[in-house]
């Protein structure tokens, strides 16, 4: 019985990630690129957004790591008002671009962000 129940679980699991890649399904596509451990990027001289910057957190210490090998290291403040760079001299400029999505900003390189933003619910 367990066992049924876990397929079942499968299943439905696999038909919502179909329902996310339809057009028309972008909060359910959203959250599913949340969920990959990857963020949205332009890195270096990249000209165009790419969702291949591989995300990793340790307590409040955020790395976003580049497909060319670089990484950025950010620290998630405990006040709830975003980021700050964790090392480097290039400061951390945030700005909101949905309702729970943020930019982050440090030198040449972008990263879009979930986040939870106050009052947008």
């Amino acid at each position: 019985m367990k066992r049924l129940a876990a397929m079942l679980a499968l299943a439905a699991l696999a038909g919502c990630e179909d329902q996310a890649s339809k057009p028309g399904n972008q909060a359910a596509g959203a959250q599913a690129s949340v969920d990959d451990g990857k963020a949205d990027c332009i890195t270096g001289e990249a000209e165009d957004w790419a969702h291949d910057c591989l995300i990793e957190r340790q307590g409040d210490l955020l790395t976003i790591r580049h497909p060319d090998g670089g990484f950025r290291r950010f620290r998630v403040l405990a006040d709830g008002h975003g980021l700050e760079a964790a090392d480097g001299a290039e400061p951390a400029k945030l700005k909101i671009i949905g309702a729970q999505q943020i930019e982050v900003a440090a030198g040449d390189d972008r990263y879009r962000l979930p986040a939870q933003i106050a009052g947008s619910q």
